[in-house]
């Protein structure tokens, strides 16, 4: 026994080598470099230099609050279109069904930088597409890179436009999971479409959504490459700039690395706080 135990973890040593090497290093890393001031030569043990700044740096307070109020409304939003796109792809009227499920899956696919460059095109204030249309049927352009309202709700809408079809996969398989004898019997009860839908549908769905809405808490709280790219680096004036984005300025731009680790264990620990919310609030009551 003692021999197998040896060989299981001898093929198991490269893994946890690389594990510690690439994981758990970098994390015990980190933290420690968030405790020193990082801005001087050579560093110094000093705790409060970051972890106090945190509680009173308006720059920090305001990429919080940019990132709460995505999280509020946009990940709601893209649920709940996820849902209604994964009933209508299950639906056994819908014909060329492969043909749907690539189209709503193939943002994900489309690259970064391309994709925010064409977000950029669509909305720009003079020749972009939507204000084009909006002007076609008399409404006023908007200047969506400069406004900041706007421009937090450009970010909101790439967001969607991105992710929306890649949870209507994750929800597709859920629902394929569903027994059909399940509506059979509603229906034989004349239970309405709509009434299958909440009471069946939904119930049975939650730990498939649940695990949507984690994976898109995780993914707000990172938020990076949307802010930067279609917004010019979190523009206008701060109103979409993210944790991440504030990580990244303050790691990179500033060279303060000591408090951007005491960001990034931030964002961490809210993420696993929402989410620890999350699951407390879909839990079934016994």
């Amino acid at each position: 026994m003692q021999r197998h135990n040896r060989a299981a973890y001898g093929f198991l040593a490269p893994y946890l080598a690389i594990f510690l090497a690439f994981w758990i290093w970098p994390i015990i890393s980190s933290f420690v470099i968030s405790l020193h001031q990082t801005r001087v030569s050579p560093w110094q043990f000093r705790p409060a230099a970051n972890w106090g700044r945190l509680i009173s740096d308006p720059a920090f307070f305001n990429a919080l609050k940019n990132t709460l109020i995505i999280l509020v409304i946009q990940v709601p939003v893209m649920i709940g279109l996820a849902t209604v796109i994964a009933v209508f792809l299950n639906s056994p009227l819908l014909k060329a069904k492969g043909l749907f499920r690539f189209a709503f899956f193939a943002p994900v696919v489309v690259g970064e930088v391309a994709y925010s460059a064409v977000f950029r095109l669509i909305f720009a204030q003079d020749f972009g597409v939507v204000n084009k249309l909006a002007a076609a049927i008399g409404l006023p352009a908007i200047d969506w890179l400069s406004n900041p309202t706007a421009a937090l709700a450009l970010v909101m809408i790439a967001l969607t436009w991105r992710w929306t079809g890649y949870n209507a996969i994750i929800i597709l398989a859920g629902l394929q999971s569903i027994p059909g004898d399940v509506y059979e019997a509603a229906t034989l009860d004349r239970v309405s479409k709509l009434r299958q839908f909440i009471h069946i549908t939904l119930p049975l769905l939650k730990p498939v959504i649940t695990f949507c809405v984690i994976l898109s808490i995780s993914g707000t709280m990172q938020l990076f490459t949307e802010p930067f790219l279609i917004t010019n680096h979190g523009g206008p004036g701060g109103a979409t700039e993210t944790l991440g984005l504030l990580l990244y300025r303050q790691a990179f731009l500033s060279g303060n690395v000591g408090y951007a680790s005491a960001i990034a264990y931030t964002i961490a620990a809210l993420a696993v706080i929402v989410s620890l919310v999350q699951l407390r609030l879909s839990r079934e009551p016994r």
